[in-house]
């Protein structure tokens, strides 16, 4: 599995710390940054991991800023992208298994070290179940997706 990472500068030390976690798990680890702790803006590592699998330059992404509502909020705005902040066990596995979520993201103001590692061991452990149910309900988040995209191109025409 490929494996798309980023996060702003207070998730930095966390992303350092789970992408050497992941490869040493074997998994094939994309790092997008960034690379340092010099103040960034969380849209832009949200962008990326988002588009690496929005492009299939990876099968699942992990993202990481302070609190992860920020990187959680930018990370759904790309077609296709099913993140959710997660800082539990359960909902990191449970969010794949029924949503089909392909990014977890994470607060590093609010999850430790072992807590975080635990969290991206099971969401990557997990697979979508393919029950019908949760197929059908996939359908109407995508149906949702495209139904209101033309909304997007109105807001920025406003703006």
């Amino acid at each position: 599995m490929r494996i798309a990472i980023g996060s702003d500068h207070a998730g930095f030390e966390l992303k350092e710390y789970l992408t050497a976690f992941l490869r040493r798990q074997g998994y094939h680890v994309v790092d997008l940054g960034t690379y340092n702790r010099d103040p960034v803006d969380y849209p832009d590592f949200a962008e990326a991991v988002g588009l690496a699998i929005h492009n299939g330059q990876a099968d699942r992404g992990v993202l990481i800023c302070c609190s992860g509502v920020g990187a959680s909020v930018a990370a759904t705005k790309i077609p296709g992208i099913r993140a959710g902040l997660c800082h539990d066990t359960y909902s990191a596995h449970q969010g794949v298994e029924h949503d089909d979520m392909n990014i977890l993201v994470l607060g590093s103001c609010v999850a430790g070290l072992e807590l975080a590692k635990e969290l991206v061991r099971v969401f990557v452990g997990a697979e979508f179940t393919g029950e019908e149910r949760h197929r059908r309900r996939l359908e109407k988040i995508k149906a949702l997706e495209t139904r209101y995209s033309h909304l997007t191109a109105q807001c920025e025409k406003r703006e």
